[in-house]
């Protein structure tokens, strides 16, 4: 693990830092972003211009979901900024949610519907292109919030209509998986059926984690993450299984956060397979947020990662708030029939990158205590 030289204590100093920074990043009041959000950022990879302000939920609700996970591990102090944090998260997630009053969130503002805030001539689109809510955002943020069992049930249950069958059929993906009922990543009727490895991943994570029974829809989509790997598709096709997220790295990531919950027989026996793919792809990959993912990951299955080298220069502020690493990207392409998809999807012309310092910042956090987690168990 990175920083091996530096004791116990100097850990706590790095995590309680981290901490006060991203409680610095958050908004205090409501402006170009929600009172209580963290302000992320888009580029178009078509032209790389440069980032804008874009308004969304998503890193928001993936830091308070990620504090709740390891606010166990903090020390009492520590526990309380985290506290603080997530609670002035909640109200943020009101601005995003379905106009209905329904218990699902979009990726941009509901109350104002947009895609692409601040796009110029895209925004002339917003209400007759206005995507519906989806799976990944809508988890998330029931998460974060620690939303009661009830409500994650009555998502559960609307759920059941948005997957992959007769009335609604995957174009754009692998043939060999058209067939597979598993939950597309939109709530929406009119959207093309979408298969996304890390949404799906991310919506059993919160079935696990709820222990809500599972429906033949869960089942469909742990098929097919199975069968992804079975094929090795993650590997050969990062960016086609994985849509919105694109990169092994950030596959593994949140297969492991999966796995964490509590052991799933038809993932456990990837395991091994997965911890061989994690450590071959760090010791070739040499992106730092990278390199942390697939080190979080490896501890959540138990493996001590090798040690990461830090650059002599540049705080760890500066390594982890990267504005060259994108953990979520927004790809219209996805929703594209399969040709045009692999066209569209090399091309960049419809994908825009994500940046988000703060939650950059949590990543390596996160890290952190997952080490302060090993080490215990290890001694």
């Amino acid at each position: 693990m990175f920083l091996q030289a530096t004791a116990a204590g100097q850990d706590s100093l790095f995590v309680q830092k981290l901490l006060q920074r991203i409680e610095q990043l958050q908004v205090k009041e409501n402006g170009i972003f929600p009172g209580g959000s963290f302000p992320s950022y888009r580029l178009y990879a078509w032209n790389k211009d440069r980032y804008k302000a874009d308004v969304n939920p998503f890193f928001t609700g993936l830091i308070a979901m990620t504090l709740r996970d390891i606010k166990p591990w903090l020390d009492t102090t520590q526990q309380r900024i985290a506290g603080r944090i997530i609670d002035r998260t909640i109200p943020a997630y009101a601005k995003f949610r379905n106009r209905s009053g329904r218990p699902t969130y979009n990726f941009w503002p509901t109350d104002t519907p947009a895609i692409f805030p601040h796009s110029g001539w895209i925004n002339h689109f917003n209400k007759s292109q206005a995507l519906p809510d989806d799976l990944d955002d809508t988890g998330i943020i029931l998460l974060a919030m620690g939303a009661a069992d009830s409500t994650v049930k009555q998502v559960h249950q609307l759920m059941q209509s948005f997957t992959n069958n007769d009335a609604g059929k995957v174009k754009n993906t692998f043939k060999a998986y058209r067939n597979m009922g598993a939950y597309s990543t939109w709530f929406g009727k009119k959207m093309p059926v979408d298969f996304d490895i890390c949404v799906l991943s991310n919506v059993l994570y919160m079935m696990q984690s709820y222990n809500i029974s599972w429906t033949a829809a869960d089942s469909a989509s742990l098929d097919l993450i199975v069968r992804i790997l079975k094929d090795r598709q993650h590997l050969d096709a990062a960016s086609y299984v994985a849509p919105h997220y694109r990169k092994l790295s950030i596959i593994l990531y949140h297969l492991s956060r999966l796995m964490s919950v509590k052991p799933i027989p038809a993932l456990e026996q990837y395991k091994p397979q997965l911890v061989a793919d994690a450590q071959k792809e760090l010791a070739t990959n040499q992106q730092f947020l990278e390199q942390i993912l697939l080190s979080t990951a490896l501890m959540r299955w138990g493996v001590q990662p090798p040690e990461i080298t830090l650059p002599l220069n540049g705080t760890l502020n500066e390594l982890a708030e990267d504005e060259s690493f994108s953990f979520f990207i927004a790809n219209i392409a996805s929703m594209f029939p399969d040709l045009l998809k692999r066209w569209a999807g090399a091309s960049g012309i419809t994908r825009f990158y994500y940046y988000c310092p703060a939650y950059n910042d949590l990543l390596l956090l996160e890290n952190l205590v997952w080490r302060k987690r090993m080490d215990l168990h290890l001694h």
